[in-house]
């Protein structure tokens, strides 16, 4: 019997001796994401299974699940070309926002390349990122998606008056605290997404 895509990621990963949240460091994701794709209640997108194939050592061809993607999880994107500081804001919004589906980025075109395959709910945009801002990537998230919600993130508060003339619904200075970002999707009624954790304090994971 062949194995589903399920099976062969556990198989994968537990041969390689990697953890499931040793992988989801390895691909700036939540460990709850790579549990459900082992439980098989969720399918990666087909832009981040060369991610994943990378991270195990395999073709992406062995990868790619026959079934599509399905579930109610929203799904929120960060993009910063900083890893560590991505690594860190990550870990953040996953204990404000444990029930979505959180993907980081450090390559803003790679950020577009997943929206175009998804309908993205919620994205954190660093403004300074190299020779790309947030600004613009914001601009074509919400081409992509109008529904999109963007709230930037940057060290430098002087940003804040024009970064309201590029639709996005809010602003958060860095280094990022679990309260800060409570507050601002409260202010946004973007919270309800998300009842179990109300007060952004806790973070279970699968």
């Amino acid at each position: 019997m062949s194995e589903n895509f399920s099976e062969k990621l556990r198989r994968l990963r537990t041969e390689r001796g990697i953890t499931q949240q040793q992988l989801a460091s390895m691909m700036y994701i939540d460990r709850s994401t790579i549990a459900r794709w082992e439980s098989g209640t969720r399918l990666p997108d087909l832009v981040l299974l060369p991610r994943l194939a990378k991270c195990l050592g395999v073709e992406v061809s062995l990868l790619i699940p026959d079934e599509d993607p399905s579930g109610p999880a929203p799904v929120v994107i960060i993009v910063d070309d900083e890893p560590l500081i991505l690594s860190g804001e990550l870990k953040t919004l996953c204990e404000v926002l444990p029930s979505a589906e959180i993907t980081g980025f450090s390559s803003p075109a790679q950020a577009l390349d997943f929206a175009l395959n998804n309908r993205i709910t919620l994205a954190f945009l660093d403004i300074e990122m190299g020779k790309v801002n947030g600004f613009d990537i914001c601009k074509k998230l919400l081409s992509i998606n109008p529904t999109t919600r963007v709230i930037y993130l940057t060290a430098f508060p002087d940003y804040a008056l024009k970064a309201w003339d590029t639709g996005a619904r809010g602003f958060l200075v860095k280094p990022l605290d679990a309260r800060d970002i409570t507050e601002q999707l409260r202010r946004l009624n973007l919270l309800p997404q998300c009842p179990e954790n109300r007060d952004g304090q806790e973070a279970r994971h699968a």
